[in-house]
């Protein structure tokens, strides 16, 4: 890995992080000006996470509890919500009125005890648009009890889903969420969101030539054939190519070291596995129900993805370099999930 810092004309830096060709903004977001960091999200991030919270349990050496948000396109999506994460979205210039889906992954406190919070400023900033919250059952009893006892009613619709068993919770036209089973100490799940691509890419050259008109466009892409009123069938081949596979992203939280999950993230573009523990802590790591550096690394082999990204780091730990030094031996492709920082999804 290399890094550099660029200097800015308008008095600020921005750190890059390369590795293979990818660039990775980093976490200097809130001294950005605001139209800098939009045209940034503009451009860089159509797909991509940023890392709001990387620590476990308790927040150590400015490290708060879990909680990313993924960028794909239009869309924000919340994932965790530790303590301090309407903060640190306010901080790195995350527009929170833009987040229409929150994935909770468990009822630890470090997952959640910045969710009400978040919810209820979205009330006095004047929120209309629906949010649709997917989390363990028992969370939208302990909601609506701090939502009761404050006497607040949201001006806008709140969706509760309540997470029950494996497969698809959300499938729109550009994207799809699911859900998997994790092995904590409690209920605990994953997530993985995916980008819907339409099966075939218009050749524009070829399409012109045989007098397709434009509102055919979308069928041709699903891989429908055209038939004029008057003429030869045009096969789709004839004016289209393979679309490149739609990328995707999986979040694996807390989780004992289990290789079922490599099964249930196969081939994703880019995982987050927790990596609470350094491997000489491997049978403490096992006894809470976590994992190691090097177990994270060993699902990401095994589960053929080009990424990963590991966080919810112990506060034990000031230093994280270790932890990636072992995840790299293993997974050469590894990286931090640093606060502040977005990742692309390549």
């Amino acid at each position: 890995m290399c890094s550099k810092t660029i200097g800015i004309n308008f008095s600020f830096n921005i750190a890059v992080i390369t590795n293979g060709g990818q660039v990775f903004a980093a976490g200097m977001a809130r001294a950005l000006p605001l139209l800098f960091l939009h045209l940034f999200q503009l451009f860089s991030m159509l797909f991509g996470v940023t890392i709001l919270g990387n620590n476990s349990a308790i927040p150590a050496y400015d490290r708060h509890p879990t909680a990313q948000v993924v960028t794909l396109n239009e869309q924000l999506f919340l994932l965790d919500c530790g303590e301090a994460t309407q903060m640190q979205l306010s901080r790195y210039k995350v527009r929170r009125s833009r987040i229409n889906y929150i994935l909770i992954s468990h009822l630890h406190g470090d997952h959640y005890f910045g969710l009400i919070g978040l919810i209820t400023s979205m009330g006095l900033l004047g929120r209309e648009h629906p949010l649709h919250i997917y989390a363990p059952a028992p969370l939208q009893g302990i909601l609506q009890a701090q939502l009761d006892v404050a006497a607040i009613v949201l001006p806008f619709p709140l969706h509760f889903h309540a997470l029950q068993q494996e497969g698809v919770l959300v499938a729109e036209d550009k994207f799809s969420i699911e859900c998997f089973a994790v092995y904590h100490r409690i209920e605990c799940w994953g997530f993985i969101i995916r980008e819907n691509r339409k099966p075939r890419k218009i050749n524009k050259e070829q399409a012109l030539a045989y007098n397709i008109p434009g509102y055919f466009y979308e069928r041709l892409k699903n891989g429908d054939d055209y038939e004029p009123r008057n003429g030869e069938t045009v096969k789709n081949e004839w004016v289209t190519i393979p679309n490149t596979p739609g990328r995707s992203y999986a979040y694996c939280a807390d989780t004992i070291f289990n290789p079922e999950v490599a099964a249930k993230i196969k081939g994703v573009t880019m995982a987050y596995h927790e990596a609470t523990y350094l491997d000489n802590l491997i049978e403490r790591a096992a006894n809470r129900f976590h994992s190691t550096s090097k177990q994270a690394a060993t699902i990401a082999r095994l589960a053929g993805i080009k990424q990963l990204l590991i966080g919810h780091f112990s506060s034990k730990y000031e230093a994280l370099e270790p932890f990636l030094t072992e995840a790299q031996s293993i997974f050469p492709n590894t990286q931090l999930a640093l606060e502040g920082v977005s990742y692309r999804i390549l």
